[in-house]
């Protein structure tokens, strides 16, 4: 039976939903989560230690890679203890405000990190387009507003979500579709208009992916133009070598969101199970493969992280 408050018709807590039908397997699914939990944490940890112990590595480059794994981090961990708790301990319930709390900073280091890939595309574009004034551009101070502004975007666009579910008095039932709480899944258990959430939800994402991914496509063609200018073929892919991290980046943070978007709004006839599974990518695959990617394609993340397992860190 599922406790409603009688003034706001909310109900005391939300039941969460992992894989529907597998309960008995939950043990087994769980084995594969904490494998990325794990390397997610880890692999991010190791880039930020890495970059502080390094004062070579304190430039522009290397201090947006750090706000990167930070907002990874942030993400990985806002989610960690309810999906582990729903696969390790079968642990489905959790209180509305603590769901409000984790819609709120689920959305928030997501568009967080839309940001910080603009500012990273905004460094690859001075670093090729004018080099000789990337020192006098990207100044320690002028990233760290950077750095503010995206977590200032984050927070103000972000804010008015929680309200907006808390208007709404929920009633159709107490159970999500997901481990974690996502604000199209909270709201769609509501017996009132939605249309207000629903504009301000699709403002929210034209404000963020859309328009930070306009500005990344844009960097990138002048960048490309850039590129195509200078008469040596090596030069041409030296330039480009330093800008596959990054659309590595960009490519695992926006082909989930777009897949879920899309998904969410389109995917009435898809499988139950790819609507299941692709937030879990969505949520997951970001946080894993940024630290893997930079790690393999940075020389002097790689140069560091050898220096940790050969016991000469410091």
């Amino acid at each position: 039976m599922v406790g409603f408050n009688s003034t706001s018709f909310h109900p005391a807590t939300f039941q969460l939903t992992g894989f529907p039908g597998q309960e008995a397997a939950y043990h087994w699914i769980a084995v594969p989560f904490v494998v990325l939990y794990v390397t997610a944490v880890v692999g991010n940890c190791l880039v930020l230690c890495i970059v502080w112990a390094d004062r070579r590595l304190h430039q522009p480059m290397y201090l947006f890679l750090c706000m990167l794994a930070v907002s990874d981090l942030g993400m990985s961990l806002s989610t960690l203890p309810t999906v582990l708790g729903t696969f390790c301990f079968q642990s489905t319930d959790i209180a509305f405000h603590a769901c409000l709390a984790q819609m709120f900073f689920i959305h928030f280091f997501s568009f967080m990190e839309s940001g910080i890939l603009v500012a990273m595309a905004f460094d690859r574009l001075v670093a090729i387009c004018n080099p000789l004034r990337y020192a006098a551009i990207l100044t320690h101070p002028r990233i760290v507003r950077i750095g503010l502004a995206a977590v200032m975007k984050g927070t103000g666009i972000n804010f008015p979500f929680p309200f907006l579910i808390k208007r709404l008095p929920i009633c159709k039932s107490n159970v999500l579709s997901h481990a974690y709480c996502l604000h199209p899944d909270m709201m769609r258990l509501a017996c009132a208009d939605t249309t207000v959430n629903n504009i301000y939800g699709l403002f929210a994402i034209v404000v963020t992916y859309g328009l930070d991914s306009l500005f990344i496509i844009l960097s990138y063609i002048k960048i490309l133009k850039t590129v195509l200018n200078v008469a040596s073929q090596k030069q041409r892919l030296t330039a480009l070598n330093t800008c596959i991290s990054h659309i590595c980046a960009v490519l695992l943070f926006y082909v989930p969101t777009l897949g879920v978007s899309v998904l969410h709004r389109f995917g009435k006839n898809v499988p139950r199970l790819v609507h299941i599974l692709t937030p879990y990518i969505y949520l997951l695959v970001p946080p894993v493969l940024n630290p893997i990617v930079y790690s393999v394609k940075t020389k002097e993340i790689r140069k560091g992280i050898f220096r940790v397992f050969s016991g000469n860190f410091m």
